[in-house]
């Protein structure tokens, strides 16, 4: 099913049957799928409110429908275009150059090793941020399971991490080692099914075959006792035999909470390396690569201009280049500046120039608070929200340290913090109204 329009009109049908004629109406009426990328869809719709619903209510429904109707969908997007700039798309679809397609090995993640050939050390851009990762990074692919090992790279989200230890994969996978990349999460969904379905010894047999495991965000071992206990069993095997182990997190080793002080131990026994946030001159090479690699050329302006707007998350700054790129591509002409200034009005976080006073300030004045309640230690109910909500937008778009955010606010401990954070995180996947509280003060920060 190539065509856009039936295999938009298939999945219509099938979402019709599941949900309510009311929120089928309200939610799917005006949508249409616009483009295939390389597997990658994009949909249309008319405004940021329903796009945000789409993607937190049914992202994962539209998804599943989508591949069952054609198998090389690989992923969804979602682009707010207006009624009347949508009809001159359409319109004018026919004679839009086709995107040169890769041969599918290029394009599908391989099932047998989970590496995406897509991260390569050629597609890496290397700057001043991240030159010491990648060099001990090449240094595994020089001499692995001697050089480095374990290597354990860590830094906060959308630096680039995972494209680097898959690189690390990809390479040594062409030399014929036996390649294995595991999220964290798989890992633990694979020991605790075995342990239930008493299957340990295929689990084990399983992940000591490889010669190099690499193993992504790694804190999310906290609390898992059973898994670390294996792990560490994992760990000893394949560094007494000299089998290349890499982890990456996005804290160091030292800071990741509830972890055994023997597998702590284990992760710091190699090369452990920060990548931090990425420097100006990083950004704006980031932004000419990836530019230069879909045939699309930015001014200095625009380039300096998304540098200096959006820092610390790699992953933020190319999502933002992509929407300028399909733009200019379904306007087939260059955005002006002032059209990417708005682009990214829209869609970017928050700079993080704003001091932790002015956010306290400005969240209280949300909720109509003095804001001086917020740092004393008192649990009124009409203290306790907002609170909770400036220490989750603190660590989630300020990227400040939970024992920072608990000094700063009232001198609370860091216990208390992280309660917090993952209180507004998880309650804000079910309450719409929080959702949309939070989607306003992030506004109100830009």
């Amino acid at each position: 099913m190539s065509d856009l329009k039936e295999l938009w009109d298939a999945t219509l049908e099938q979402i019709e049957k599941q949900i309510s004629q009311a929120n089928f109406n309200t939610w799917f009426k005006n949508t249409t799928l616009l483009k295939n990328d390389g597997g990658v869809v994009y949909l249309s719709v008319p405004n940021q409110f329903i796009r945000d619903w789409l993607v937190k209510k049914y992202h994962k429904t539209i998804l599943d429908l989508l591949r069952s109707k054609n198998e090389h969908v690989r992923a969804l997007e979602y682009m707010i275009v207006q009624p009347e700039e949508k009809r001159k798309i359409l319109a004018t679809q026919k004679n839009v150059i086709p995107t040169i397609e890769l041969p599918l090995q290029d394009l599908y993640i391989n099932k047998d090793d989970n590496l995406n050939p897509r991260y390569t050390f050629e597609a890496f851009i290397v700057g001043p941020f991240n030159e010491l990762a990648h060099a001990a990074a090449q240094a595994v692919i020089t001499n692995p399971g001697s050089a480095y090992n374990p290597l354990f790279i860590y830094g906060n989200t959308g630096r680039g991490k995972t494209h680097l230890i898959q690189a690390v994969g990809n390479h040594l996978k062409k030399l014929g080692k036996r390649v294995y990349y595991a999220t964290t999460e798989k890992f633990v969904i694979d020991c605790v099914s075995s342990i239930q379905n008493n299957k340990m010894s295929v689990f084990k047999e399983k992940y000591r075959r490889y010669d190099v495991l690499i193993m992504d965000d790694v804190q999310f071992l906290s609390k898992k006792e059973k898994t670390q206990e294996e792990l560490f069993h994992l760990f000893n095997t394949l560094h007494e035999s000299n089998r290349q182990i890499i982890f990456s997190s996005d804290k160091h080793p030292n800071y990741i909470q509830n972890l055994e002080d023997r597998l702590r131990s284990r992760f710091s026994s190699g090369m452990t390396v920060d990548v931090p946030e990425p420097d100006h001159e990083s950004r704006v090479a980031i932004l000419k690569a990836k530019s230069t690699q879909n045939n699309i050329l930015l001014s200095e302006d625009i380039l300096n201009y998304l540098a200096e707007e959006i820092i610390g998350n790699i992953r933020e700054l190319e999502g933002t280049l992509n929407s300028i790129i399909c733009q200019t591509r379904l306007k087939a002409r260059d955005l002006s500046f002032n059209e990417v200034k708005n682009l990214v009005r829209d869609t970017a976080r928050p700079k993080k120039t704003v001091s932790v006073k002015e956010v306290v300030k400005m969240i209280a004045d949300y909720y109509n608070v003095d804001d001086e309640i917020i740092y004393k230690k008192t649990r009124r109910k009409e203290a306790v929200k907002p609170r909770q909500i400036i220490m989750y937008i603190l660590r989630e778009d300020f990227n400040i340290s939970y024992p920072s955010i608990g000094q700063k606010i009232g001198g609370r401990d860091h216990t208390t913090v992280i309660h917090s954070c993952e209180k507004i995180r998880n309650d804000s996947k079910e309450d719409s109204s929080l959702a949309q509280d939070i989607q306003r003060i992030r506004s109100m920060l830009k």
